[in-house]
């Protein structure tokens, strides 16, 4: 219990740092770092950033959801790339880091079962996308329907929530600027739900 107290209180001090770059000069190479690592390595989706970065300057909504897809279309690659070359070295330590390594086991079937279809539900959904991604690597899925599944998923989330924000007019932007911390605290807790249920399954 005490662990997992850690965990989600890291979840939490991450979820502020990610938030902080919205205002920054460099949001838009942070947005596709956070996107990339997040694919691979870092727990908090780049949709906290994607989203703040839409409200302050909707007419780019699209331009920043391209720029999220592409980083995390990369960080997918990366990801894949782990599980493949280097799972021995540092895949292992992801998976176990996040205490995920039953579930991890499970993927094989998961694979074997639904083939790039888990890669498309993980990468629309809270379920932590760089299992499913070293994963991929580290069981020899097949490369390019994995890539284009990773893509296909994680456009089509980030392109959805930029499309809403943007062609939503000003009522639902101005509704999500004034709830704005409770969805990122919704946000946020999907997150944490994803890897609750990622670690229950184990």
């Amino acid at each position: 219990m005490e662990e997992q107290t850690k965990k989600l209180s890291w979840l939490r001090r991450l979820y502020h740092w990610t938030l902080s770059w919205a205002d920054h000069p460099s949001a838009k190479y942070a947005l596709f770092f956070i996107a990339l690592i997040e694919s691979s390595v870092f727990p908090i989706p780049p949709d906290i950033l994607l989203i703040a970065l839409a409200l302050g300057q909707p007419k780019s909504a699209l331009k920043f959801a391209a720029i999220t897809t592409a980083g995390s279309t990369v960080g997918a690659i990366v990801g894949y790339g782990i599980g493949f070359l280097l799972w021995a070295s540092v895949g292992q330590s992801i998976i176990e880091f996040y205490g995920l390594t039953s579930q991890y086991l499970k993927a094989e079937d998961w694979f074997a079962m639904y083939g790039v279809a888990i890669v498309l539900i993980a990468g629309f959904s809270p379920i932590p996308f760089k299992v499913i991604t070293i994963a991929a690597g580290a069981f020899g899925l097949a490369f390019i329907p994995f890539i284009l599944a990773a893509l296909a998923s994680r456009g089509a989330r980030f392109f959805l929530e930029a499309a809403i924000l943007r062609w939503g007019g000003d009522r639902l932007r101005n509704f999500v600027e004034k709830h704005f911390e409770l969805m990122t605290i919704l946000i946020t807790l999907l997150v944490v739900a994803g890897f609750v249920v990622i670690w229950a399954m184990g």
